[in-house]
């Protein structure tokens, strides 16, 4: 079994302030609200979905610190997909 994951405070005060950020995207917003929902929730997991914006975010070049520090938190807390034999 996969360890559980939780995001950690640095990351959530850096999600925190992407989702209150005006100029903020949506795929930033997505990610950080994926990060921030699993701060205290080891059992909680990244949908397909937020994953997928996680990885666009940290892929563009424009996106700021603080909103690829929750993208890669959210992304790290997605169970592995490749299959396992």
């Amino acid at each position: 079994m996969a360890k559980s994951k939780v995001t950690r405070p640095k990351a959530a005060s850096k999600a925190s302030k992407t989702l209150r950020s005006k100029s903020t995207g949506r795929k930033s917003k997505t990610a950080s609200g994926s990060a921030l929902s699993q701060t205290k929730a080891p059992k909680k997991v990244t949908s397909k979905k937020a994953a997928s914006a996680a990885s666009k975010v940290l892929r563009d070049g424009r996106t700021s610190n603080a909103s690829k520090s929750a993208a890669g938190s959210a992304l790290a807390q997605r169970p592995s997909s490749k299959k396992r034999k």
